[in-house]
């Protein structure tokens, strides 16, 4: 993830709330801004309503320190969200890939799972829309792999298409319907190994 001007934000990366509430306000759906009591909610669970805020607004002030102070849009006083462009992220890339119908870029931007191994203690609402999201662009990734072999496999493109048939059965390993598929179409196209 890059500030606006290109400077990347590596000194967020070491802390583990406010990078975690930046991944959130950057890629939760709707996206847009978001209530600070469903903020308060999802990092601060354990702390009474006025610490909570206290909290968030001194998370928010870690942000603006490390991003600049026009990353963040607060509306009012109950929401905030991420200035519109003021910040370039993959995630963001993939899914307008994703939407605009253009799977091999989405796949080029797919590297493997959203923040992995990455944990916030006290945070079990934020880790289950955590591991929900990581889910689901997995599923996505999965599924323009197969578009891609599909449309390879069309154009007779055979080694293309196994290569992308292999990809969406390793993104997709315990789903057996597509490791079925993905043998079928090796098959098809020549390829016994």
């Amino acid at each position: 993830m890059r500030a606006a001007t290109g400077e990347p934000v590596a000194d967020l990366l070491t802390q583990t709330k406010p990078l975690a509430l930046l991944a959130y306000l950057v890629i939760a759906e709707p996206r847009g801004h978001h209530r600070r009591d469903r903020l308060l909610g999802l990092f601060w669970p354990e702390l009474d309503e006025p610490h909570a805020r206290g909290a968030l607004r001194k998370t928010l002030h870690a942000l603006r320190r490390g991003l600049g102070d026009s990353v963040l849009d607060a509306r009012g006083d109950e929401d905030v969200g991420i200035a519109a462009g003021a910040l370039a992220c993959d995630v963001l890339a993939f899914d307008e890939a994703i939407e605009g119908g253009q799977t091999a870029r989405a796949l080029e931007l797919y590297r493997g799972d959203l923040l992995p191994g990455f944990y916030v203690r006290e945070a079990t609402e934020f880790q289950q829309w955590l591991d929900l999201t990581r889910a689901s662009y997995l599923k996505q990734a999965a599924t323009a792999a197969w578009i891609m072999a599909e449309r390879s496999e069309l154009e007779e493109r055979a080694t293309i298409a196994g290569e992308w048939a292999r990809r969406a059965a390793t993104l997709s390993p315990f789903d057996e319907r597509v490791v079925r598929k993905a043998l079928a179409l090796l098959g098809r196209v020549g390829d016994r190994a």
